[in-house]
């Protein structure tokens, strides 16, 4: 009698386990697997049977491959890009990867790697041993590519551009920060190509004029981020041309030293504004600062460090129009402002957690 009991323990037992692993584990791996980073996915392939399983039946998990920051990236994506399970990737981060360089990209291109047709964000953010040529490379073979990130590959040139324009149409976001070898050629080129661009990054690309972001301002009218950090040659012919873009929610002109109250009130017509980075914009005044008040309700950043040609009026103004929304103040540095203390901010910006963007 024990024994038939212990046989049907055992059997129950194997019920069990059959049911956990076919049913229980892929469940928890859907739910878990979603919200963990790629490198600890790694690990639990490896942990047992059931959960290798269970990851590798959901394709979702593989449409990204993050080798950020990674040592010998170039080997580690070609073998990545050789597995089944990447054969639908969406997303390749290789932000500050070592050990990539143009040869590998040269590689991809020459074995025509299926699983990057379908590609939609590339990140090669500070690779910098890729030269135009791999950029080259790269593009040709992900047709469908809408953000690139190309952030301090200070190597880079108009070529580039070239061949991102004729090699991946779709594009509505671009990230060009400390490409500084880029020219107004370049930024003609994106104004003539990406119409529906929604975000553009061209810091510090300093040989752009106001003739090229002019005609960008004018043909990319759909644009909701734009960063002009550390650009101080533009104009306020520029500043006031981007009033036109209604759909903007993200603005930095950190060191913008042309720009005048003129060019800010013209800003304020872009009603939808989120975020508004002035630092060190030195001509700026409450006049400027009131406008952007009154026409920027939904305001939620803001910096005004260093500029002190600001009083306490534009903080007034401020308040009785974005005391609900802002939520991030910097005023530091702003020596006309008589009321600074945080705890006279917190009574006209009640929202405020954030004092300091400015170190």
């Amino acid at each position: 009698m024990s024994g038939a009991m212990e046989a049907a323990n055992e059997e129950k037992e194997e019920e069990q386990a059959v049911v956990w692993g076919r049913e229980t584990v892929p469940r928890v791996m859907e739910i878990v697997g979603a919200r963990l980073p790629q490198r600890d996915l790694y690990s639990l392939l490896l942990t047992s049977p059931w959960c290798y399983r269970a990851l590798l039946s959901n394709p979702q998990l593989w449409q990204v491959l993050d080798l950020r920051e990674t040592k010998s990236a170039g080997s580690r994506l070609l073998a990545a890009l050789s597995l089944e399970r990447y054969k639908d990737l969406k997303v390749l981060n290789l932000e500050f990867a070592q050990d990539i360089d143009d040869s590998h990209l040269f590689i991809l291109k020459t074995k025509g790697y299926k699983s990057l047709k379908g590609l939609e964000t590339l990140n090669l953010n500070a690779c910098q041993k890729i030269s135009d040529r791999g950029v080259e490379a790269m593009t040709s073979i992900c047709p469908n590519l809408l953000a690139l990130s190309l952030y301090w590959n200070v190597g880079l040139t108009d070529n580039t551009i070239k061949h991102i324009v004729k090699n991946c149409p779709k594009i509505i976001d671009l990230n060009l920060s400390g490409c500084k070898n880029i020219t107004d050629q370049s930024l003609l080129l994106i104004a003539d190509s990406f119409p529906a661009l929604e975000k553009l990054n061209i810091t510090r690309c300093i040989r752009l004029t106001d003739n090229s972001l002019l005609q960008l301002l004018v043909k990319c009218s759909c644009l909701q981020s734009l960063n002009l950090y550390a650009l101080s040659s533009f104009t306020d012919k520029v500043y006031c041309k981007i009033g036109l873009l209604s759909d903007l929610r993200f603005l930095d002109l950190c060191g913008a030293q042309n720009l005048t109250d003129e060019g800010l009130s013209c800003i304020a017509r872009c009603r939808n504004l989120t975020s508004l980075n002035l630092t060190w914009c030195v001509r700026v005044t409450d006049a400027g600062v009131v406008a952007i008040a009154q026409g920027c309700n939904h305001l939620e950043f803001l910096s005004l460090f260093g500029i002190v040609g600001v009083t306490d009026a534009c903080l007034e103004a401020l308040s009785k129009y974005c005391s609900s929304t802002l939520t991030t103040l910097d005023i530091n540095g702003c020596v006309g402002i008589k009321r600074r203390s945080r705890e006279d901010l917190l009574v006209l910006f009640p929202l405020l957690t954030c004092f300091k963007v400015h170190s």
